[in-house]
């Protein structure tokens, strides 16, 4: 496992940052455990939850397991979802993201959280007095790091000027989505991370499962995500996607590659991403995804996968320009 900083902190993460979305869903505490050894066995000292997940259980399950080495990990956290039926009790406004920081340390059972991810763009609260609420965090040594998830370029670099403007602790680190069949990212996110030195960690980097190798020749299960989850079911429902998924899944039988490892090591190597985002719902799946640090992903192997799906369009409309 090799070490990448995060961003302009000064802090050194692992290369894969373990997302615990499954801790207290589909994976129970014993196997949230067996994976969580498994990914410090491996060497990862960086771990993503939120506190939707699972109504909060995932904390809660993540908050026991780091007991008596706590100060071994970078550990990130998210608000911004509902957290009951109180009209306030969501959102990104100062009132609420306090509250819910309060009630993530309490689930983790921790004095601060390394990394604090506002989860979604909160359209009704202006952005900088959403900027004032995670500085009065990083204030209160509660968050060190302040960071977005789901933001737009326009949105994050909105966010920054406010910060600077103000002297305030900077965002540190994004998480988008981003894999073979959603590569919005490459067209503002990624570049502006690269210019303006924020880390990177995206989510998603096996598309669901899609891009794993198992729904080829309609595989999966009835119980895959592909197949009982309705929000992947949409965010992956066009049938060229399918059809990338298909031939790249050919692409790595070819090589002697597993897919998810291969998905999970194309992410990884662009210049913009510190560390993707890996989950799984028991052990086995989740040493695929370990599997991806040992892929020689060269430029040119990677070329030769970004070419088995759509490149999309420049953010400007002169396409010429791309040629030559």
């Amino acid at each position: 496992m090799e070490y990448r900083p995060l961003g302009r902190s000064g802090v050194q993460v692992s290369e894969l940052c373990f997302g615990t979305m499954s801790f207290g869903g589909d994976a129970d505490e014993a196997a949230s455990a067996a994976m969580y050894a498994a990914c410090r066995d491996a060497g990862i000292n960086f771990f993503d939850t939120a506190d939707t997940y699972n109504a909060g259980e995932s904390e809660r399950i993540l908050g026991r397991l780091m007991k008596g080495h706590r100060d071994d990990l970078v550990v990130a956290t998210k608000c911004y979802n509902p957290q009951g039926d109180d009209i306030n009790a969501r959102g990104s406004s100062r009132r609420h993201v306090r509250r819910a920081v309060e009630a993530c340390l309490r689930r983790l059972g921790t004095d601060r959280v390394d990394v604090l991810f506002l989860h979604q763009f909160d359209g009704r609260t202006p952005i900088d007095e959403q900027m004032r609420g995670l500085e009065e965090l990083v204030r209160s040594g509660k968050v060190l790091y302040p960071a977005v998830s789901n933001y737009a370029a326009w949105q994050t670099l909105a966010a920054l000027a406010v910060q600077e403007r103000h002297g305030w602790a900077r965002l540190e680190v994004l998480e988008p989505m981003y894999n073979l069949v959603k590569r919005q990212a490459e067209v503002e996110i990624l570049p502006m991370a690269e210019a303006h030195d924020i880390a990177v960690i995206p989510y998603s980097p096996a598309a669901g499962g899609l891009l794993s190798g198992k729904y080829a020749g309609g595989g999966g299960g009835e119980r895959s995500r592909l197949h009982v989850n309705q929000m992947y079911q949409v965010r992956y429902a066009e049938e060229w996607m399918h059809d990338t998924a298909a031939t790249f899944a050919a692409f790595c039988r070819e090589r002697g590659l597993h897919p998810m490892s291969a998905a999970v090591a194309w992410v990884g190597a662009h210049p913009a991403v510190t560390a993707p985002i890996v989950g799984a719902r028991n052990l086995d799946q989740l040493r695929a995804s370990l599997d991806a640090v040992a892929i020689d992903m060269t430029p040119a192997l990677r070329a030769e996968i970004s070419a088995l799906s759509r490149t999309p369009a420049p953010a400007t409309d002169r396409n010429e320009e791309q040629k030559g």
